[in-house]
């Protein structure tokens, strides 16, 4: 079994509520501004934790869901991903964040070699597979959407 790590540098400056600060990916794929989240008014170019998380979660499924439809026989010219990760403010404390849920939607483009029927159990099979949502699991309910774009010649229309 291979052993890797990753990391990310946070350089904040400032309290919570007024600092601000900039993260960036140890291998270098990005540098971004960061913020507190806040309800609505993020400042434009900012991100926030649930926002990398999201984006996290994406990534995560996204890769997944290429890896199972490839083992079921299938491939797709292009997969898009989109992670909604809500969260609520308030509670013990002012600042304190929870996260409440990761929404997961998936549209395969040029879907080949499996059904479109199937695309419900290999999503759910990604979702299971994807690390992030191994991490998340048990504390935030995760939802998955999938869909392709056109209609594939192996459909038989019988689900």
């Amino acid at each position: 079994m291979a052993t890797f790590s990753r990391f990310a540098i946070l350089d904040w400056s400032g309290d919570v509520l007024r600092g601000a600060g900039r993260v960036s990916a140890g291998s270098e794929a990005f540098a971004v501004p960061a913020t507190f989240p806040r309800v609505a008014g993020e400042p434009a170019g900012a991100t926030t934790p649930e926002e990398l998380l999201a984006a996290a979660h994406a990534v995560c499924f996204g890769i997944a869901l290429r890896s199972v439809l490839a083992q079921r026989g299938g491939s797709a010219r292009r997969i898009r991903v989109t992670a909604t990760v809500s969260a609520e403010k308030g509670g013990a404390g002012a600042q304190a964040i929870r996260l409440r849920s990761s929404h997961l939607t998936g549209v395969v483009e040029s879907l080949t070699g499996v059904e479109s029927a199937a695309l419900d159990e290999i999503a759910r099979a990604a979702e299971g597979a994807c690390t992030i949502s191994a991490a998340i699991r048990a504390t935030v309910a995760i939802s998955v959407e999938i869909s392709s774009t056109e209609r594939n010649p192996l459909d038989t229309g019988v689900a």
